[in-house]
């Protein structure tokens, strides 16, 4: 799991992270507000009420004579005379007697013991649920204390907050998604450098650049400059390498072939065992020197398939005739290939040149592209391979014929090139006869 973790885009962790963060910070914003929106309209519904208590305490009346209390004019609100409004209030004395509001009609509201301003919350008439506040006064004239209450019904509170809640919740739920799309452009355009530094290196790797593009934000192009100082130099390594082991090879022939001679003058038993070892020399330096002459697939460009194989086309078409064979070629490729040069040059040139030491009288060359990639293909009309042979053939110094000359180095070449660029090489039956030798690469 967390070497998954590990391995997501960038892009896809910092959405993550967007997407975490909105949906704790919003919902805890949210929660915050609708909070302090119902303590607001509370506090505010509280006010009203305790507005109302004290208007109803300055209208009461007491009349010494008759002993009865009389409530003031009205409130100013009709709810009050409405029966079962929501809003009631009451006036109580210590003898039981009670003075209502109309909206009351039949019922009652509870008493609570204090001077106050008490508040509760109470059940009311029809079901409602009742804000109270209860405050005990007494009137000039009259013994003992008044209590006076005020009610009203939460559900405009409620409503108000629900309302609120709604509206809160669009608008977070809007600003959510407006911030994860604002986030998903911000990553997308700040991120575009990098998909840019991205197809600059696939441009290279296809061989359509040789070099990282410097147009980018600072940082990157610091970046890009020392990556391209980094392939410049391992270039320039890869080439010094490649000459080193040229001359190495170059010089070790001439040496070798004075001690072949040398080597006449030798008794015959020395001279075999000279011989013998001298060969293995010979086959190794042949072999260095050729795989120094290949670059492999370190530095590639796009080059011209006409262009490339023409004169390795032209010289062995030469070599054919001379030994009465007949060279087919079909170049199938118009558009340029990712190859070095001298590596498809290296290829066709050891595909031909053992077809034609082999061939009874014609050798087919096709160079086409497939839905996989490029195709090299040899047809020779010789005595063909075995299995065994074939395993044989593709062994480095392995010579099926010792009666021709060569140093069997030819078809292992080519296999160790062809895999340098990720293809394969298959040996099996032509149709003619002969030897198939078919190098696919990948497109």
């Amino acid at each position: 799991m967390l070497t998954r973790l590990r391995r997501w885009p960038v892009s896809a962790r910092m959405l993550v992270s967007a997407l975490v963060l909105v949906t704790l910070v919003l919902p805890l914003a949210g929660a915050l507000l609708a909070w302090n929106f119902r303590q607001t309209v509370s506090d505010s519904f509280d006010k009203r009420l305790l507005s109302f208590l004290n208007v109803v305490i300055a209208g009461i009346e007491f009349d010494p004579q008759t002993g009865e209390l009389t409530p003031g004019p009205q409130l100013g609100d009709p709810r009050f005379d409405r029966v079962y409004s929501g809003w009631y209030w009451q006036v109580n004395d210590h003898e039981g007697r009670r003075i209502t509001s109309r909206s009351l009609w039949d019922e009652r509201l509870p008493v609570i013991s204090g001077r106050g301003p008490d508040w509760a919350n109470t059940p009311g008439p029809a079901g409602q649920a009742l804000r109270l506040v209860e405050r005990d006064v007494q009137l000039p004239a009259f013994e003992g204390w008044l209590s006076v209450s005020v009610a009203a019904d939460l559900s405009e509170v409620e409503a108000q907050v629900a309302h609120f809640n709604r509206l809160l919740s669009i608008s977070l739920t809007t600003l959510g998604g407006l911030l994860l799309l604002m986030i998903g452009l911000q990553i997308r355009w700040g991120l575009a450098p990098l998909r840019r530094l991205e197809r600059d290196l696939r441009a290279m790797e296809a061989g359509q650049a040789r070099s990282l593009e410097s147009d980018l934000p600072k940082e990157l192009a610091r970046l890009a400059e020392a990556m391209n100082q980094v392939l410049i130099r391992d270039e320039v390594l890869i080439e010094r390498g490649r000459t080193a082991a040229g001359n190495l090879a170059h010089a070790l022939k001439t040496p070798v072939s004075v001690l072949t001679t040398l080597s006449d003058q030798l008794p015959e038993q020395q001279k075999s065992a000279f011989r013998t070892e001298l060969a293995r020399i010979d086959e190794a330096v042949r072999h260095h020197l050729a795989r120094a002459s290949a670059a492999g697939p370190a530095a590639l460009g796009r080059v011209d398939l006409a262009d490339t194989l023409e004169p390795v086309v032209s010289a062995l078409t030469t070599l054919a005739q001379r030994r009465g064979v007949v060279l087919e070629s079909a170049l199938g490729v118009e558009e340029p290939v990712r190859f070095e040069q001298q590596d498809l040059q290296e290829i066709a040139g050891n595909l031909l040149e053992n077809a034609i030491n082999w061939a009874a009288s014609r050798v087919t060359f096709l160079v086409a592209m497939e839905a996989g990639g490029l195709l090299v293909r040899v047809d020779d009309d010789g005595p063909g391979l075995s299995d065994e042979q074939i395993e044989q053939a593709l062994t480095r110094g392995t010579r099926l014929d010792e009666t021709r000359a060569g140093s069997g180095l030819g078809l292992a070449i080519v296999k160790e090139l062809v895999e340098l660029y990720g293809g394969v090489l298959d040996l099996s039956r032509s149709p003619s006869g002969g030897l198939r030798a078919s190098a696919r690469f990948p497109g």
